[in-house]
């Protein structure tokens, strides 16, 4: 596994099929030569259309959850992602979300410090959990030139199976 997405995430992951193309797909991501698009619902609609989210973020081993701060600190670290605003619905609201840092659950809690929780998320302040566990995050689109072609390579993963995932992806396509 060259990467990983929390319990309750869904969506792309990239997989190697030998120790070499794990070598080369490290390298690309150590370099940040990747691109991650995620989906996320939120019952909160952003401050603006669209914005960029810098923060220090700490995590609590113990919990199991990130803290987001202003200022650099001991053991935090510095995470950055761009967010753009899709659709709403009735009660909630899609973001598209431009991963540019890969910290513990940072989305989640960056989103959470803007008033964006996202649907399902009780750690990070949803007022109820969805059915089956899961969060309406959603690793959407992972985007790399491919290391052995050097072609571009785009992974889309589909939404789950979901009403107000199928909702939205009627709505706003791909």
């Amino acid at each position: 596994m060259v990467h990983r997405l929390d319990r309750p995430v869904s969506g792309a992951v990239i997989f190697a099929r030998t120790s070499k193309a794990l070598t080369r797909l490290n390298e690309i991501i150590r370099e940040r030569k990747i691109k991650k698009m995620y989906w996320a619902i939120s019952s909160g609609m952003p401050p603006a259309d669209n914005g960029h989210l810098s923060h220090y973020l700490k995590k609590n081993q113990k919990k199991n959850t990130s803290y987001a701060y202003n200022e650099p600190g001991e053991g935090r670290l510095h995470a950055e992602l761009d967010y753009r605003f899709l659709a709403s619905s009735d009660n909630y609201h899609l973001i598209e979300v431009d991963l540019l840092t890969g910290r513990h659950h940072q989305i989640r809690v960056q989103f959470a410090e803007m008033g964006c929780v996202i649907k399902g998320d009780l750690k990070y302040g949803a007022r109820r959990s969805n059915k089956n566990a899961s969060i309406h995050l959603h690793a959407r689109k992972i985007s790399l030139i491919h290391p052995v072609k050097k072609e571009p390579l785009e992974i889309i993963a589909p939404v789950p199976d979901d009403p107000l995932w199928k909702y939205f992806e009627k709505e706003f396509g791909s």
